[in-house]
């Protein structure tokens, strides 16, 4: 008891709902995470040792990047049954605020752990929902008459840390993983009470599990439910399948989902025990590891069959069936998420025969608190071309539409259509060309669908393949080799040329822009074997074509003639992205991103072995230059050496032949080197800095551009920050520019001197916002939009419309793979009038907020 008489002594339990406790006979593993907002916002970080947890308070949080300190005050012990306390502290007592459990799960020591507490280096894996991976708590050296104990929490190198480009897990995943509320949601709510478990008992009571607490919902007894039939578990249920449509369908009768990119999977339960069956009756359920079969075991039920899809989400919170490959290639389990959309028998009641919505509601009430590894697909009502064009525009899948009032018809029906954003579907594998940069890789697939009995070709995919799955569909492919091809039809030299033939038995998800003229694949990228489906019954999915808006005749690509050598080399490996992949992208945003790289000097950020190799910045010519790209000279420029830039399309994809992996143009065109044609603030987030923070630091910089008589854009930098752009009359000279924009960045940091600063000086930027202004000089240069960045992740500088500018979308939210998908969905270019807003700039001015 005595490693508990701290904690007491500092709390009134007739006051505080917090658990008195006492110190448990036996020690387990677990470990727990609480955001804690009291005097100021921290974390408590607890590991149980020896029958109590081990306290530490983070003061900024827990980082995934390695090597990043993050100081962690040693505090008392607290009781085991701490670590399921959420609620409120009241005013006035020790710790009084705000706690949510932010994470939870368990942990392993790597070495003795008494021995490394003792000593002071606590070296162990987490397992948790959201933090994994090994970590280290090493406490430093104290100062003399130091009172408390400081330690540093540290992330370790490995699969589940992050850069520090990659989100931020604190602001990605604000939520608690008990209830899925926000500080905000209880700090509402009266102490002692909770929206989500009613009146918290004072009396420390046992807490409840997740299937006690879940029980207390109102989940319906299925043998009241008008339509439910008596049944017992059927092994198996045949499911509905979604029947591809040009546009999604009118009317208040539909309601719409967003269409998930993973495996669509059944989850049956029956008596504690849990199987997951695809959509052909597979049982798969070892292949997704034990926390999502613990989940649905936790379920306030006996029996059940839940529909459902598995998937990964990537760090922008969009599935990704990559991802997912990439996880089950590497037996990771931590990330699945199981979001289930139906229920189709319930506790010895069948409810095909019910309404969707019904089921549906059912369905929501019975894992409202289940772990936040099961997921409710929420749905929408309304216009379902505007939610469609919505996914479109976050570069999503496309959407579900679902007539709300069906019955659960198996096979593919009219009852649920599917409209999407980009051409997405399985095709056969029938041969395959070696890679030309790496010995036992693919370079690219040879595809293929069924027509009846007969296998046509459709083309090639070259890219979407990382390293590690280029060399294991070599592996794969090479036990299947055939001499003869297995396509009905002899293909031509050209399409035959160095390809390999396999017997057609596997099968690919593949994402691709469009049908090309002779029925072959345009612009294809691999996505994952699709190992739920049979080679035989992958045929070419139709619809007839939607009617295209006039804007879109903008995007029709123009052709390009520049060969590429080693296609198949690759610049993104977690992404797969390739040479050929990048050329892709920029052929489909070429008439966006023309207008900002054409005929401008360009600074390049080079990687000739990809994002993990060297890079270089260059803007002089270099041996072996393409010759699409084109040489100009700077009239300033003494040494006579000349600068790069480019005229069309065949000379971006020169640069993209060169791994030119970022464009940086001069705000100045070469026919005016003297004067620009924009300005650019960079809004430059220093450590700390939430992205919310960062959204109104642009909102800041457009008021006050607007009030200087400007036009204001925005975009995202694709790497921390954001760039807020206004189009000028080129008139000013570059001094002119420079000192115009220095007046507003000092503006901003004098009247918020908390919040920004105007100097680069790294060590006054930490919880602080560095206004850039120095893009605005001459020779100085900033990334361009729709540019790629050479960071892990394959994110892009995107121009958005300024009601897009939410916390949803990150400053590395749009991609190489789904930026694209964006663009096709453009109904009108969000800066399609930023060269016709352009007005020259007056004397340097300082504007000043408004009050």
């Amino acid at each position: 008891m005595v490693a508990l008489e701290t904690y007491r002594k500092k709390r009134d339990f007739k006051t505080t709902s917090e658990p008195k406790g006492r110190k448990a006979r036996k020690s387990g593993n677990s470990f727990v995470v609480q955001k804690h907002d009291a005097r100021r916002l921290h974390y408590d970080f607890r590991l149980e040792m020896h029958g109590v947890l081990k306290s530490w308070a983070v003061t900024r949080g827990p980082s995934l990047v390695p090597g990043e300190k993050r100081l962690a005050v040693h505090v008392e012990d607290h009781p085991l049954e701490y670590g399921d306390f959420e609620g409120t502290i009241p005013k006035g007592e020790y710790g009084g605020g705000t706690v949510i459990i932010w994470d939870s799960g368990t942990w392993t020591p790597v070495f003795d752990p008494d021995r490394g507490y003792a000593k002071g280096h606590l070296e162990f894996e987490l397992h948790g929902k959201k933090l994994s991976g090994r970590w280290h708590l090493v406490r430093m050296h104290g100062k003399p008459r130091e009172k408390r104990e400081n330690w540093l929490l540290i992330k370790g190198e490995d699969e589940a840390a992050r850069s520090e480009s990659d989100p931020d897990i604190l602001e990605e995943m604000p939520k608690s993983v008990k209830t899925g509320r926000q500080l905000a949601d209880v700090a509402s709510e009266a102490p002692g009470w909770s929206s989500k478990t009613g009146k918290i008992d004072k009396s420390a009571a046992k807490p409840k599990t997740a299937k006690e607490a879940a029980a207390e919902t109102s989940v319906p007894d299925p043998s009241s439910i008008k339509g439910a039939k008596k049944a017992r578990l059927p092994d198996f249920v045949e499911p509905t399948l979604a029947t591809l449509a040009p546009s999604p369908p009118k009317g208040e009768r539909w309601i719409h989902e967003i269409k998930f990119d993973g495996y669509r999977l059944q989850a049956r339960i029956e008596a504690g025990r849990v199987k997951l069956l695809t959509r052909t009756g597979l049982d798969w359920t070892k292949k997704f590891g034990k926390q999502i079969m613990a989940a649905f075991q936790d379920l306030p039920i006996g029996t059940a069959m839940i529909d459902g899809e598995v998937v990964v989400e990537n760090a922008a919170g969009a599935s990704d069936f990559s991802a997912l490959q990439a996880d089950l290639s590497a037996d990771r389990t931590d990330r699945f998420i199981f979001y289930v959309f139906d229920l189709l028998h319930l506790d010895g009641y069948d409810l095909q025969a019910l309404p969707l919505i019904e089921r549906k509601a059912i369905l929501q009430s019975l894992v409202a608190n289940a772990s936040t590894q099961i997921r409710y697909s929420e749905h929408f009502e309304g216009d379902g071309v505007l939610i469609r064009d919505h996914a479109c525009r976050l570069g999503l899948e496309g959407i579900v539409s679902k007539l709300h009032n069906a019955p659960y018809r198996s096979g593919r029906g009219k009852s649920w259509l599917k409209s999407k954003c980009s051409q997405h579907q399985e095709f056969v594998i029938a041969g395959y060309v070696p890679s030309t940069t790496s010995r036992k890789a693919i370079g690219s697939l040879v595809m293929g669908v069924y027509n009846g009995k007969k296998l046509e070709h459709v083309g090639r995919v070259g890219t979407g393949y990382s390293a590690s799955v280029a060399e294991d569909l070599y592996r794969r492919l090479e036990r299947i080799r055939v001499s003869e091809s297995p396509f009905a039809e002899r293909l031509s030299a050209d399409a035959a040329r160095q390809v390999r033939y396999v017997k057609p038995q596997l099968v690919a998800q593949v994402e691709f822009r469009a049908w090309t003229a002779d029925g072959n694949l345009r612009h294809a990228a691999f996505r994952g074997l699709r190992e739920d489906k049979p080679a035989h019954e992958v045929v070419r999915e139709t619809a007839r074509p939607a009617a295209q808006p006039k804007t879109q005749s903008k995007t029709r690509p123009e052709g390009r003639t520049v060969k590429l050598t080693h296609p198949d080399r690759i610049y993104w490996p977690e992404q797969g992205v390739t040479k050929e992949g990048l050329a892709n992208y920029y052929t489909d945003v070429w008439p966006y991103i023309s207008p900002f790289v054409v005929d401008r000097p360009l600074a390049l950020l080079r990687s000739p072995e990809g994002i993990t190799g060297q890079s270089f910045f260059q803007k002089h010519a270099w041996k072996g230059l393409n010759p699409n790209i084109a040489l100009v000279k700077d009239p300033k420029d003494k040494d006579d050496e000349p600068l790069i830039s480019i005229n069309d399309l065949d000379g971006l994809i020169g640069l993209v032949q060169s791994a030119v992996l970022e464009i940086h143009p001069w705000g100045s065109t070469i026919k005016d080197w003297e004067h620009p044609d924009m300005i650019i603030m960079d809004l430059d987030p220093g450590d700390g800095v939430p992205w919310e923070r960062v959204i109104e630091a642009a909102h800041e910089t457009r008021q006050r551009l607007e009030q200087a008589g400007l036009n204001a854009f925005v975009k995202t930098s694709g790497g921390k920050g954001l760039h807020v752009v206004a189009p000028i009359k080129p008139k000013a000279a570059w001094p002119e520019a420079k000192a115009f924009t220095k007046a507003i960045a000092d503006a901003m940091a004098a009247d918020s001197p908390d919040r920004y600063v105007a100097t680069i000086t790294k060590s006054k930027r930490g919880g602080k916002i560095l206004i850039d202004y120095l893009r605005n000089q001459r020779g100085t240069t900033a990334v361009a939009p729709y540019s790629t960045r050479a960071r892990p992740g394959a994110a892009v500088s995107m121009p958005l419309e300024w009601g897009e500018l939410t916390s949803g979308i990150g400053p590395a939210y749009f991609t190489v793979l789904n930026t694209p998908i964006r663009v096709a969905s453009y109904k009108a270019d969000p800066w399609a009038d930023f060269r016709a807003a352009a007005v020259p700039i007056e004397k340097p001015k300082t504007p000043r907020k408004k009050v």
